[in-house]
C-alpha cells in the first residue's frame, strides 16, 4: 500500500476541520451548556448530538468486534461511500474499479464527484479474479469496490479474489458487507490489521431492521478513519439515530433470531420458485434476497404492481436480463408472491 498522505487528496490530508462546540470539551465534565448558541429549553433535543457518537461507537464495538477508533458513523453507508470520493479521488483525474452489477451509489458517487468509475464484468457465475480487476487499474486508480455478498446477484465474491487484490493492489479497497449478516463466511471487518488499505461497510439497515434511522458503518484503520471524521459534517448523525441504535442494540440475540427466521424463509421460497413454470433459473445468495430468472421479467414485474407486490425488475442489468430480485419477507408476505405467481 502507498503511504496514506499519497493516496489522499492533498486539499484534505490539509484541512484543517470545523471545530464544533461539542468537540473542545470533549473528555470533561460540564453541567452549564452556553457554548452552541442552542435554545436553553425542550431537552434534550435542543442540544446537539454527539459529533463523534462515542456511546454508540462503544456498544458497537462490542458486537462487531473492531475498536472505536477504527469505526465511523454515516448517514446510511451511501455518506461513507461518498466520503471515500472526497477524501481519495481527485476530480476529473482519478479513476475507480468496480465489479459489475454492484450497488448502483458506487457510480453515482463517482459521477457526483467527477471520478471516471470503470465496471469490471463479473462471469457467468457472477464471479472474478484480482488479476481482472487490477488489469483495469493504472496509476490514476485510487479505489476498487467490492460487494460482498453482492447486490443485486446475492452471492459472496470469492476470498481469494478479495485477498488478492487486498495483497497486490496499492490504493484503497473498499469491501461493502451490508449483506455479511445473512452469510456464514468470516466477515473482512475482522482483518483490519492485515490489510491497511482496507475500508468495510456495513449498516444498521439489512439485518438489524433499521433502515429508516439510517446509520451506516465504516470500519477502517484509524488513521483513515481520523480522516473521514475530519471530513464529514459537524453533527452527522442525529440524537434520535443514535438513542434508536443503542436501543436495538441492547438484544443483539433478537437480531440473530430474525436473521435466523429470514434464512429459512428464503429457502423456502427458493424452493418454491424453482417449482414455478415461469421461473427458469433461481441463483445462489448469501443474503436476505436471490436473483430469479424468469420467462419475462417486466411482464411478470408489472402483473406484481397491479397485484400490490413489489419486487425489483433487475431486466436492464448487465448480466440480469429478465430477473427479478425478491426480497425475502415475512411468511404471510412470501405466500402472498408465492400465490400470486402460481396463478400469472
Amino acid at each position: 500500500m502507498k503511504e496514506l498522505k499519497q493516496l489522499c487528496r492533498e486539499n484534505i490530508w490539509n484541512l484543517a476541520p470545523y471545530s464544533c462546540a461539542r468537540n473542545e470539551f470533549s473528555g470533561r465534565t460540564a453541567r452549564v451548556f452556553l457554548d452552541a448558541n442552542e435554545n436553553p429549553y425542550n431537552d434534550p433535543y435542543n442540544r446537539y448530538p454527539d459529533p463523534l457518537q462515542l456511546e454508540l461507537k462503544k456498544q458497537l464495538s462490542k458486537v462487531k468486534g473492531v475498536a472505536e477508533d477504527k469505526i465511523f458513523l454515516g448517514n446510511g453507508s451511501d455518506e461513507a461511500i461518498d466520503l471515500v470520493y472526497r477524501v481519495f479521488c481527485r476530480p476529473g483525474k482519478d479513476n475507480v474499479v468496480a465489479i459489475a452489477p454492484t450497488y448502483g451509489m458506487y457510480e453515482v458517487c463517482a459521477d457526483i464527484n467527477d471520478v471516471e468509475y470503470r465496471p469490471v464484468l463479473l462471469n457467468e457465475q457472477f464471479q472474478t479474479t484480482a488479476d481482472h480487476l487490477l488489469a483495469a487499474c493504472d496509476e490514476n486508480t485510487k479505489v476498487i469496490w467490492i460487494c460482498s455478498p453482492n447486490n443485486p446477484t446475492g452471492n459472496l465474491i470469492s476470498p481469494e479474489t478479495i485477498d488478492g487484490v487486498l495483497s497486490r493492489f496499492d490504493g484503497i479497497v473498499v469491501v461493502d458487507e451490508a449483506y455479511s449478516d445473512f452469510a456464514k463466511t468470516r466477515p473482512y471487518r475482522l482483518q483490519l490489521a492485515k490489510y491497511p488499505n482496507l475500508i468495510v461497510l456495513n449498516t444498521m439497515s439489512k439485518a438489524w431492521g433499521c433502515a429508516a434511522i439510517r446509520l451506516g458503518m465504516a470500519f477502517a484503520s484509524k488513521q483513515i478513519i481520523d480522516i473521514f471524521n475530519k471530513v464529514k459534517y459537524p453533527y452527522n448523525i442525529n440524537l434520535l439515530t443514535q438513542q434508536q441504535a443503542l436501543e436495538v442494540l441492547k438484544d443483539p440475540y433478537q437480531v440473530d433470531d430474525w436473521v435466523k427466521t429470514i434464512l429459512q424463509e428464503r429457502g423456502k421460497v427458493m424452493a418454491a420458485f424453482t417449482d414455478l413454470p415461469i421461473c427458469e433459473k433461481v441463483y445462489p445468495t448469501e443474503a436476505n434476497f436471490f436473483l430469479a430468472k424468469m420467462t419475462d421479467a417486466t411482464a411478470i414485474y408489472n402483473y406484481l404492481v397491479n397485484q400490490g407486490i413489489i419486487v425489483r425488475n433487475r431486466n436492464n442489468v448487465q448480466l440480469c436480463g429478465n430477473c427479478l430480485r425478491i426480497t425475502v419477507g415475512k411468511k404471510s408476505e412470501n405466500i402472498d408472491l408465492l400465490a400470486a405467481l402460481r396463478q400469472y
